[in-house]
């Protein structure tokens, strides 16, 4: 099979909304690294809901909103760099055997059974895609492309901060798309077909969602948890054991260098860079104010702190 030959929605006959609801009855390649996950912005808890419409999906932020507006200048770059021509496909890709696994692939190769996959990313970010580094998510996301679409090769077109471009390729992984599928699989037919959610994990999104779920706790009701409950809080406790163990003995390596350290403001060693400076003096607001409430005239000056860094050393 080839990306021509795949299954298909004709995304040209649909409203916005419609599009969307298609999406929300399936599984797309960005919803794979969550249900995996791989994805710090959205649980695998969260991407349940959404597809049981228990829940809206979050609105698009900044980011990915010009991330589409860019999207066509990125693959036209791709196009110029590389030689290689790449097409819209205004559809929506559904795989031979599951219909619950579809793909909006940004470009089709001419001439190759390949899919072109087009991002935008903060310069923070540039660390991700070094040499032949390709962030892990987008990895898994082009597989579920390319167990869709039976596509061999995929690439990678990337504008990090506006400024620099950078484009990759990875070849198809029968190994891992095979899991893939697996995983989907189970995540569909055990978990949003039955209405069963799957387990929450340590996520911030996890925490962000429980919050949501459950705002406020007036009840007064004092109601009796069951034994898993139990064990959790037990493992609960001895994690906090641990970890106050683990600060104790971070702050007791961290003073045992720094006392060799001493006023210098940067060290060294073989392996590793240390920097221990004192900021600058800074203005002591809420001194400040409680002084001089009507006034403002009066203030101190903060002395300034010293911030203990360190890295290995390239």
């Amino acid at each position: 099979m080839n990306i021509q030959m795949a299954k298909s929605i004709d995304k040209r006959e649909m409203t916005y909304e419609e599009w969307k609801e298609e999406r929300r009855k399936a599984i797309g390649g960005s919803d794979a690294p969550s249900l995996l996950g791989l994805n710090s912005y959205k649980s695998s808890i969260r991407l349940y809901m959404e597809k049981t419409g228990e829940i809206a999906p979050e609105p698009a932020g900044e980011a990915a909103r010009w991330g589409n507006i860019l999207e066509d200048i990125v693959a036209k770059e791709f196009s110029r760099v590389t030689g290689k021509k790449a097409h819209n496909v205004n559809k929506i890709l559904i795989h031979p055997e599951y219909d619950w696994m579809i793909a909006n692939i940004d470009r089709r190769i001419v001439g190759e059974n390949a899919i072109l996959e087009c991002k935008t990313t903060s310069v923070f970010n540039k660390d991700k895609w070094e040499g032949d580094e390709i962030p892990q998510e987008y990895i898994i996301q082009v597989m579920h492309y390319m167990a869709v679409t039976g596509a061999e090769k995929a690439y990678f077109a990337c504008l990090i901060g506006g400024q620099k471009f950078v484009w990759k390729e990875i070849e198809r992984d029968e190994e891992l798309i095979t899991m893939l599928i697996e995983q989907e699989k189970e995540f569909w037919e055990e978990h949003v077909m039955k209405k069963i959610p799957p387990e929450l994990d340590g996520s911030d999104d996890s925490k962000d969602l429980i919050l949501k779920m459950f705002p406020e706790g007036n009840d007064p009701e004092v109601i009796e948890l069951d034994q898993e409950a139990d064990v959790l809080l037990y493992k609960l406790d001895e994690v906090k054991k641990v970890i106050k163990t683990l600060t104790t003995q971070k702050t007791e390596y961290e003073n045992k260098v720094k006392a060799k350290v001493g006023e210098h403001a940067k060290a060294m060693t073989e392996h590793y860079n240390i920097s221990w400076p004192t900021s600058k003096p800074s203005f002591d607001s809420k001194a400040f104010q409680k002084d001089h409430p009507d006034m403002y005239k009066k203030y101190r000056i903060k002395p300034g702190t010293r911030r203990f860094t360190f890295k290995e050393a390239k």
